[in-house]
């Protein structure tokens, strides 16, 4: 019921507006600091997520300790450059209200990512905040350019496919 009021309440998406249009900032501003402030080196951060598995109470589960071991340090030049540019283009997308559930789901991955690492700081808070855009859909996006992208998409899709039916609930 709730789920269905942020989908289809034509008065939703000015709250999600300002939903979208904070947390969008705040990627935004994190992902430049760290594109504009000269080299990004994410080791230090993962070493430390690392360390925080072990001990009577850790802040890191084992399982995402060895996944942070085992591959995101050995490739970390890799996250060196997803991490700033992937938080500058979520907060870009939400800010401008484009593609607005996917950017509000890669959010949400990202915040998952830093909370399993251990850190919490504004992360509950966008997490909660980014389920809320995520769970509204394209309500979400309304007063953005989904308004317009979405539209144009779904009648291309629909094109492509040939057969409307495949994507009738999208």
């Amino acid at each position: 019921m709730f789920s269905q009021f942020l989908k289809e309440n034509r008065y939703v998406p000015f709250l999600l507006t300002a939903f979208r249009l904070y947390l969008g900032w705040e990627w935004l501003t994190a992902g430049w600091g760290k594109i504009s402030g000269g080299k990004f080196d994410a080791s230090g951060f993962m070493v430390g997520a690392v360390k925080n598995m072990s001990g009577d109470h850790p802040s890191v589960q084992p399982w995402w300790g060895h996944f942070l071991n085992e591959f995101a340090i050995p490739y970390v030049d890799l996250f060196n450059v997803m991490v700033p540019w992937g938080e500058f283009l979520v907060g870009a997308a939400l800010i401008l209200g484009i593609f607005t559930s996917f950017s509000a789901l890669m959010g949400l991955t990202m915040n998952f990512a830093y909370m399993f690492s251990g850190t919490t700081s504004t992360n509950p808070q966008m997490v909660l905040l980014g389920m809320f855009i995520l769970v509204a859909g394209t309500n979400a996006g309304k007063i953005g350019l989904d308004r317009w992208i979405i539209p144009v998409l779904k009648k291309w899709i629909f094109k492509k496919a040939g057969n409307q039916s495949i994507l009738e609930n999208v």
